[in-house]
């Protein structure tokens, strides 16, 4: 048992430069605003429109740029596809801004960061169409990620999770559903005018686990069905994607304020899919950018 303040080698693990393990990254590498993309050559795509690049560095499939755009310093960094990706990414986001890399000591005074997810998505309503965005109030998480911590519900979060399990019918041979919200100023200054809001569902997989069928079934061949038909006052799910509901539940806990903007390139309702998925997401990173700017 550690009886000092200082942080075990083996719980804070740091390469030989100094930096935090899987990220690679030490805390004059990270800007205040972080986005977080899940495919790696989306990193690229967002440091093209900085005006100057600080830092490229990569580990594994952690990819990051630092630069500027139009004089706002931002983190471009990826974290791979999941919720279990994102558990590293947050974590150790915030051990290397929020932890003495030096001593292990636990900062007295704590730097909170934007985390803003661009992601892409598939938008669960028919009015929700291919080319659109979302900007996710909340995240419902299927993979029970954040029962691993000691995350204290919010009045709404708990009401939402419990309408989810009632309305959704939920097997209780899986994992118990959670809601997390995200950051009302964010939301307030990235969703505004066209993003469609709404919560979105946070699948821990890409198959069976968003009703998707190839040689293998889904055990819940409805689920698709019953996520457009959840509606609790004017909460409704919009989405489905892979990593929002622990980036909320994390960077709370942490106090970073978060935000997820997803690009809809496919509609599972209508079963449409887009033509050209690139210029989608590149059309919400230069939104992204532009508002985070005229902050």
């Amino acid at each position: 048992m550690n009886t000092t303040n200082k942080l075990l080698d083996s719980e804070l693990i740091l390469n030989k430069d100094g930096s935090v393990y899987h990220i690679n990254l030490r805390p004059e590498h990270i800007a205040p605003t972080v986005l977080l993309v899940g495919d790696q050559g989306r990193v690229a795509q967002i440091s093209r429109h900085f005006d100057k690049i600080e830092y490229k560095i990569q580990k594994r499939e952690f990819i990051t740029h630092t630069g500027t755009y139009k004089g706002k310093r931002i983190t471009a960094l990826s974290t791979g596809i999941g919720t279990d990706n994102i558990d590293i990414v947050v974590n150790e986001l915030d051990a290397a801004v929020n932890i003495d890399l030096n001593t292990r000591q636990l900062k007295e005074d704590r730097t909170s960061l934007n985390l803003i997810r661009i992601g892409t998505s598939g938008a669960l309503h028919p009015d929700i169409p291919v080319g659109s965005f979302v900007a996710s109030e909340f995240g419902l998480g299927f993979e029970g990620l954040i029962y691993y911590y000691n995350y204290e519900f919010n009045a709404l979060e708990r009401e939402l999770t419990d309408q989810v399990v009632e309305q959704l019918k939920w097997n209780p041979h899986l994992s118990t559903p959670y809601i997390t919200q995200g950051s009302k100023r964010l939301l307030e200054l990235l969703g505004k005018d066209t993003m469609v809001k709404g919560i979105t569902a946070t699948a821990s997989g890409f198959y069976g686990p968003q009703g998707r069928a190839l040689y293998l079934q889904p055990s819940d061949q409805l689920l698709n069905e019953k996520l457009t038909s959840f509606g609790h006052k004017d909460h409704r799910i919009t989405n489905f994607e892979m990593e929002t509901s622990a980036l909320y539940g994390l960077g709370s806990m942490l106090g970073h304020d978060c935000c997820t903007c997803c690009a809809i390139i496919a509609n599972r309702t209508i079963k449409d899919y887009s033509k050209d998925a690139k210029a989608v997401v590149e059309g919400l990173i230069e939104t992204v950018l532009d508002r985070l700017a005229a902050e």
